[in-house]
């Protein structure tokens, strides 16, 4: 089973999106801010990574860049998430090392698409 990790700090938005990919069946472990996300991304080595990119204790680039500067998890792809839609915050995302960019609302099928892709890379 493909195992994603889930890094977001809302509650609602974290429980929403885990049960629909648990649906997809998906391995969802979650962590809730950026160091926790670094450190669980080193202990259970995931297929592929949803990073909020507004994080308490270490923000969604921060923990990004930190993942992608790691020889063991630099090979994990990241996909941003996040309410910020601006081109200069998707262009943020991407020089930080996430390899694919959403925003939120997000929008599921689109979503999948983007991870089925980067899965199978």
């Amino acid at each position: 089973m493909t195992k994603i990790l889930l890094v977001e700090d809302n509650e609602f938005n974290r429980i929403m999106l885990s049960r629909r990919l648990e649906l997809k069946q998906y391995e969802i472990i979650c962590a809730i801010d950026g160091l926790e996300a670094v450190e669980m991304t080193k202990a259970e080595l995931p297929d592929l990574i949803l990073m909020d990119l507004s994080l308490p204790v270490k923000d969604g680039l921060t923990a990004t860049k930190e993942i992608k500067a790691n020889e063991l998890t630099q090979h994990i792809p990241v996909i941003a998430l996040t309410a910020h839609a601006m081109d200069d915050d998707k262009n943020e995302a991407l020089m930080a090392g996430c390899d694919e960019f959403e925003t939120k609302p997000v929008q599921f099928k689109q979503l999948l698409k983007k991870m089925d892709s980067l899965i199978k890379k």
